[in-house]
């Protein structure tokens, strides 16, 4: 009698917290549905493209080379030559492989200076069409990259199904939600005039909400994590827009940024910002749903732990695993940044004033508010579960 009033009690409270989760979940849900619908660029908004050269594929199908002529008095020289000298002098034959000139055979200066690319018979290659007072004019900018892509994307799908099955496919459904998100909501709103960080919230919220419950099912657990990420995300967005306005970033840090501003009215203080809310969303799932299934399968392993051994046995993981991806994120920054790094050191430039240099106080102000938003997501998340998982089980 007294098991089956037990077993009464742990189903009401199971209802429960369903009740309580679901009493959350689906208002932000409706919330971001209609922030979606509001913020949803007009399909008449187009980039400006009138500054844009027109490309085309091609093959290359012969090389023509030549002796370079002698470098300028003062000009750096390499053991070949001037050093912005990557193939030589001469020329090349390429054949278009696309468009209405498909078949046309051109002959086209080989490309040199820095970042050009290195030309071999065989390649192929992209060209610029320039418009010119005695003509048109092709000039080699890059290589085709398509069929590389291609065969690293099928060999992506296929480790992943073998490995994650069903869960596996799932979770390149997952993928494709977040790159249509982001390719057809949150680049196209911030181009009409949007607000970056409010771009970015709304479009991290719908792709949390759909990639969990897609990826992890629809379950107590993953709702635990869609709570704990939601907090976590929220926490990250006000402790980036304090750290930004106090530091006194702007986001222009290079030409790039500079014409992005300039040619598009782009806020790029709200695009730092936003950059910081979706590039921390993608490690926060990772933790808030390890935080969760690690709760519950500790409340399934030790029946008798409450929820205080719970939270602190969860937390001991979330230490552990909280320790190896503050290593991930500043090596991942370090990493993007190593260009810059290197022109720093070169240049023999202090520590200090490196540190205090508007592009480095960036990638820092990233990486810390980051992993801010990381730290809290493990307490937060690890006591829900804990409440949960105790009153489910």
């Amino acid at each position: 009698m007294g098991h089956h009033h037990h077993s009464r009690h742990d189903a009401r409270d199971t209802q429960r917290m369903r009740n309580v989760a679901l009493a959350v979940i689906v208002p932000a849900g409706l919330i971001t549905l209609l922030a979606l619908i509001w913020l949803w660029p007009p399909a008449s908004k187009t980039v400006d493209q009138s500054g844009r050269a027109d490309q085309s594929l091609a093959v290359v199908t012969g090389l023509t080379k030549k002796e370079c002529p002698p470098s300028p008095a003062g000009e750096e020289s390499g053991p070949t030559g001037p050093t912005t000298v990557v193939n030589g002098c001469g020329t090349a034959l390429v054949q278009l492989t696309d468009g209405p000139d498909r078949e046309r055979r051109l002959t086209v200066e080989l490309p040199n200076g820095p970042g050009a690319p290195l030309i071999a018979e065989g390649d192929e290659v992209v060209l610029v069409k320039t418009s010119a007072p005695e003509g048109e004019r092709y000039d080699i900018v890059d290589h085709q990259r398509s069929k590389g892509l291609w065969l690293l994307a099928i060999a992506f799908v296929l480790a992943v199904v073998a490995f994650g099955r069903w869960r596996g496919f799932a979770a390149l459904i997952g993928l494709a939600v977040t790159f249509a998100l982001l390719l057809f909501f949150v680049v196209p709103a911030i181009l009409a005039g949007e607000s970056p960080l409010l771009v970015a919230i709304v479009g991290s919220a719908a792709i949390m909400l759909t990639v969990l419950y897609l990826t992890h099912g629809v379950s107590l657990l993953t709702s635990v994590a869609v709570l704990g990420t939601l907090a976590s995300l929220c926490l990250t967005g006000l402790l980036a827009a304090a750290w930004v306005e106090g530091m006194h970033l702007t986001g222009l840090t290079d030409d790039s940024s500079t014409f992005l501003a300039t040619s598009q009215s782009v806020n790029m203080q709200g695009l730092l910002l936003a950059g910081i809310v979706i590039g921390t969303l993608g490690v926060l799932d990772d933790v808030t749903v390890t935080q969760a299934a690690t709760i519950t399968e500790l409340a399934r392993a030790n029946p008798g732990y409450g929820v205080r051994e719970l939270y602190r046995a969860g937390t001991r993981v979330g230490r552990a695993h909280i320790a190896s991806v503050i290593n991930t994120i500043i090596l991942a920054y370090a990493g993007s940044s190593l260009p810059l790094l290197i022109l720093i050191a070169a240049n023999n430039t202090s520590i200090s004033n490196v540190v205090t240099t508007q592009v480095i106080a960036q990638e820092i102000v990233r990486s810390v508010v980051a992993t801010l938003g990381l730290i809290a997501a493990v307490p937060i998340t690890t006591a829900l579960a804990a409440v949960t998982a105790r009153r489910a089980l």
